[in-house]
């Protein structure tokens, strides 16, 4: 039932109904709304596929930091996350531009991002989650700095030292922060500790891979080296970290292991546990019995389709 105040438009005189709406503006507003309706279904098309291969940049902008900040349901912490990175890199960075890729959130994190966007601060978004994986490949996609972090977008872990990271990649192809260095200062619940170190040990004697710690949420490394790792991965979500680091150490890429500061205080899900190590065990079929990695260092065109799909 109509309201008195909106149907008295229609029971008064003739002025005070509404004007009438010619067949033109109707015609005006139903192309507007199909061309409308058009390119956002193309923009979501174009958004949900699953991109496994980085295209050609024709090279990196020397001396520009590049940070990925990938984010599902941190609408509450996605900007204050944001002014944290421009606080700890704008000092040390003569260039820097920020990535924040929005992994199909609900909560209005693409909003709270969108809200913080400027000359450093470029917004990637798309409407289904898929996974940490699949958000850091969308977002190396629109790299240009010559080096290339992916930190959390908790901010749960930091450096200790920036320059150090930046300057350990005078040396090494990949500086990764580990909770097992010497110097790292952690804080975080003692179940959630030996569950990280039985999975490292896991995934060494599994993979091979080269480090100590993988699943620091705070990696750097030469734009360059994650050109050739990323069309490699297949792990979209929880895994993701562990293939990294296990086909940089296949491609002979030189890992360091740097100290951080962490303070974690959610503890691991059974159902997550248990799904990172049916990753791992992914993983290590591809590499050891498959050798889909090896076979694809060459050609790319193939994909691997995992058994179980989350």
């Amino acid at each position: 039932m109509l309201s008195r105040e909106f149907s008295g438009a229609y029971k008064g005189t003739h002025k005070n109904r509404l004007p009438p709406f010619d067949t033109f503006d109707q015609d005006k507003l139903r192309i507007a709304v199909v061309e409308t309706y058009t390119t956002r279904i193309g923009q979501i098309e174009a958004e949900k596929t699953d991109l496994l291969t980085v295209p050609s940049t024709g090279g990196y902008v020397k001396g520009r930091v590049s940070v990925i900040l990938p984010a599902y349901n941190e609408g509450e912490h996605i900007a204050e996350s944001i002014a944290s990175v421009k606080d700890l890199f704008g000092p040390a960075c003569k260039e820097l531009e920020i990535i924040v890729v929005d992994d199909g959130s609900t909560d209005g994190t693409l909003v709270a991002a969108e809200g913080t966007a400027d000359e450093r601060t470029r917004i990637v978004g798309y409407p289904r989650n898929q996974g940490k994986g699949h958000a850091i490949r969308q977002g190396f996609r629109r790299v240009t700095g010559e080096i290339t972090f992916l930190l959390d977008s908790d901010m749960e872990i930091a450096p200790r030292d920036l320059l150090q990271y930046l300057n350990a990649l005078k040396s090494v192809d990949i500086a990764i922060g580990s909770k097992r260095h010497p110097l790292s200062r952690v804080e975080t619940p003692t179940m959630r500790m030996f569950l990280s170190l039985g999975f490292n040990l896991l995934e060494r004697m599994l993979t091979g891979v080269r480090a100590t710690d993988t699943q620091a949420g705070l990696k750097c490394a030469k734009s360059e080296a994650l050109y050739e790792i990323l069309p490699l991965l297949s792990v979209k979500k929880y895994a993701f970290d562990a293939e990294l680091l296990a086909v940089a150490s296949l491609l002979k890429f030189d890992i360091g292991e740097l100290p951080v500061q962490i303070e974690l205080s959610a503890s691991f899900s059974a159902r997550k546990v248990f799904r990172m190590l049916v990753d791992l065990l992914g993983i290590a079929y591809r590499l050891r019995i498959r050798r889909w990695y090896q076979e694809n260092l060459q050609e790319m065109t193939d994909t691997y389709k995992p058994i179980i799909r989350w």
